[in-house]
């Protein structure tokens, strides 16, 4: 069972490592990465030094905390995350963005590769995640309650901040970038869905579906920090008409869209 003192430790490490209070955390989902293009970079540590820190165990997913400033505002990276079908909890899964909390992040950025169950989506779409359906298993605030973090039964009725969606969605347009919006579902993974599941998914009010992001939104909810997600859509997800998915396919096209998406995070996350 993860203590609080844990997430303390994590944090005393990084501070006595050169890391202070970040003004944002993001983390970079699969195969997006370019953001750190934009990023001055003061400090790279990897998740193996820090305490209580999981091991990404997933081949393109690095393993980095990155702190720098992104214009004038501090920020904490996350380079690769962790996913439930990896092994972990979920509380060891959104235990980094705990630790990001304790110093100092007032808005928390999300990215992920997604696939598009709503066929007005292609390869390569942004899409602003609105809502969510959580499929997965278990929770990250099942156990003992961190009364330090916030309530026993936290609010989930405005997940995504509003806020934050509204300045994803003005500088869009300032920007002249297609930004969709859908739901996300949450699955175990790792298989990708078949069929049936794609039409169930599709019944049940979802646009997209992935294997992360969701219990880090949860944990955010629960400590009061505004967070919102944007998805690559890489592959289309057309029981009609479905065919086999190469995952190497999945990270090439997240990496096509990696540059869309890094210098609209870059100006989105400046202009806070």
């Amino acid at each position: 069972m993860q203590r609080f003192e844990q997430v303390q430790e994590a944090k005393e490490f990084l501070m006595a490592n050169g890391i202070r209070q970040a003004d944002a955390g993001i983390v970079l989902g699969t195969g997006l990465h370019q953001l750190l293009n934009y990023v001055t970079i003061k400090q790279t540590i990897a998740y193996s030094a820090i305490p209580g820190f999981p091991l990404s165990t997933v081949e393109f997913h690095k393993g980095n905390l990155i702190y720098g400033t992104i214009g004038n505002k501090s920020v904490l990276i996350m380079q690769g995350r962790f996913h439930y079908y990896e092994g972990y909890s979920m509380q060891q899964i959104v235990f980094p963005i705990r630790v990001m909390k304790l110093l100092g992040i007032q808005h928390l950025f999300l990215s992920n590769a997604a696939g598009g169950i709503n066929l007005n989506f292609k390869k390569g779409d942004l899409v602003l995640i609105d809502d969510h359906i959580n499929l997965q298993s278990g929770n990250p605030l099942i156990g003992q309650n961190f009364d330090d973090f916030g309530p026993r039964f936290p609010d989930m009725s405005n997940p995504y901040d509003p806020t934050l969606k509204i300045l994803l969605q003005q500088k869009a347009r300032e920007l002249n970038l297609s930004l969709k919006k859908g739901v996300y579902a949450a699955v175990n993974g790792p298989n990708l869905e078949t069929k049936a599941e794609y039409r169930y998914l599709k019944i049940i009010g979802a646009d997209l579906v992935g294997m992360s992001t969701v219990p880090e939104v949860i944990a955010s909810n629960h400590m009061n920090l505004s967070c919102v997600a944007v998805s690559v859509v890489t592959d289309e997800c057309d029981p009609d008409n479905l065919k086999p998915v190469n995952i190497e396919e999945i990270i090439a096209i997240a990496g096509k869209a990696d540059g869309k998406l890094s210098s609209f995070l870059f100006e989105c996350i400046k202009s806070l």
